[in-house]
């Protein structure tokens, strides 16, 4: 659906335009009328962090491989803070080797004892393979040993909030002790998308290969789900099938949780159903469609006094009947535009914010060139008109 929005409120300094969106669409449903087949689960919105669904989200349960969404975190903020390099090599102990290398019969990827890896080579073979052997390498190379990787993994997690957590080991591997939450989990995982975005496209790659062996992703959703780009499957026999799942459409990202789930079935099948109820939460709008007609701006020391400025692309968000009463549009751009402007150029973006907090941005162009004027005191007047009227 099309929306033609009204100017509220005029051009300042040629700086910013505001808009408001009507409230004109139904609107999300907060109720927990769905139903699944999982043991602990819950959705939220990674925007707002608003909670859609949950169910036991505050048990303590096993998180299998999900827990390696914690190591990875640790990893990234190394690699923020400079501590570590993706180019740092990490030995492949033979504890690693043994327990979650190939003899292990877990998941793998097959690096040979002894030998050293990249860390660019390890977050993919933890991330995409949920490989045990590079999640110990990393854990030893970075503290001196799992279990004290596991300390810092438990510290972390308290100060980001997760005070009911406990991490034993960096794998997920049985061990008594090692439990999260489901809503523990959702929310680690919305801080590392939100935080890391340049390592989270990782979560999203189809396969990886090392010592010549092809491994593709795990994740059920990255195959079949649209606007699936992670996260992390877990299943051990204590856990049951697990998975952390991120989905983002119209700038709208939905996370969940599911575990306990008995198979690989169920667990991609209740996945989707969820992750479909969720976006049904929100009504797609679109805004403007490519080439629409936003508004005209100032432009100085040009033939023309102002240009008018189009989409560039269509500006589709998906929101709910409350936030539509609450979301805010502005045209941003760098001004007083001057003379000579071409057209096609982006001079702008169309921003929209909900509580303050940039949900979606789209870039806005020219749809017209305005040659430099030539005369000088036409340049000298329309300085003056600049400074005494603001344009």
């Amino acid at each position: 659906m099309s929306l033609k929005l009204e100017i509220r409120s005029k051009l300042y300094l040629g700086l910013l335009i505001s808009f408001l969106v009507p409230a004109t669409i139904a609107g999300a449903q907060t109720t927990s009328d769905f139903k699944t087949a999982a043991k602990q689960g819950i959705l939220l919105d990674s925007r707002s962090g608003t909670v859609y669904f949950e169910k036991n989200a505050d048990q303590l349960m096993p998180p299998a491989s999900m827990s390696k969404v914690m190591t990875m975190l640790l990893v990234f903020e190394g690699l923020k803070d400079g501590s570590l390099r993706m180019d740092d090599e990490f030995t492949i102990s033979e504890d690693a080797w043994r327990r979650g290398g190939a003899p292990s019969g877990s998941s793998t990827m097959y690096a040979k004892i002894n030998s050293r890896v990249k860390l660019r080579d390890l977050i993919s073979g933890v991330i995409i393979q949920s490989a045990n052997d590079a999640a110990i390498a990393i854990a030893e190379g970075i503290a001196g040993s799992e279990e004290a990787f596991a300390e810092r993994m438990t510290k972390r997690a308290h100060e980001l909030g997760m005070t009911k957590s406990t991490f034993k080991n960096a794998t997920g591997l049985p061990q008594e002790g090692h439990q999260v939450t489901a809503r523990e989990l959702a929310h680690l995982t919305r801080y590392l998308i939100e935080v890391f975005p340049q390592y989270y496209e990782i979560y999203s790659r189809p396969n990886f290969t090392w010592n010549k062996i092809k491994q593709g992703n795990r994740n059920p959703l990255l195959r079949k789900y649209p606007g699936a780009d992670g996260v992390k499957t877990g299943h051990t026999r204590e856990a049951g099938y697990g998975l952390i799942g991120s989905a983002k459409r119209d700038s709208r990202r939905l996370i969940l949780v599911l575990n306990g789930m008995s198979s690989k079935k169920q667990r991609s099948q209740e996945s989707i159903k969820l992750m479909d109820w969720g976006f049904r939460r929100f009504q797609k709008v679109s805004l403007y469609r490519s080439g629409d007609k936003i508004t005209r701006v100032r432009v100085w020391g040009g033939e023309k006094s102002s240009v008018q400025l189009v989409a560039k692309n269509d500006i589709t968000v998906r929101l709910s009947k409350k936030e539509k009463a609450q979301a805010k549009m502005s045209v941003v751009f760098k001004g007083p535009l001057s003379a000579p402007i071409s057209n096609g150029q982006q001079v702008g973006n169309v921003i929209i914010k909900l509580d303050g907090k940039t949900i979606a941005s789209a870039p806005l162009i020219t749809n017209d060139s305005i040659p430099e004027v030539d005369n000088m005191w036409s340049k000298a007047l329309d300085t003056v008109m600049f400074q005494v009227f603001g344009g």
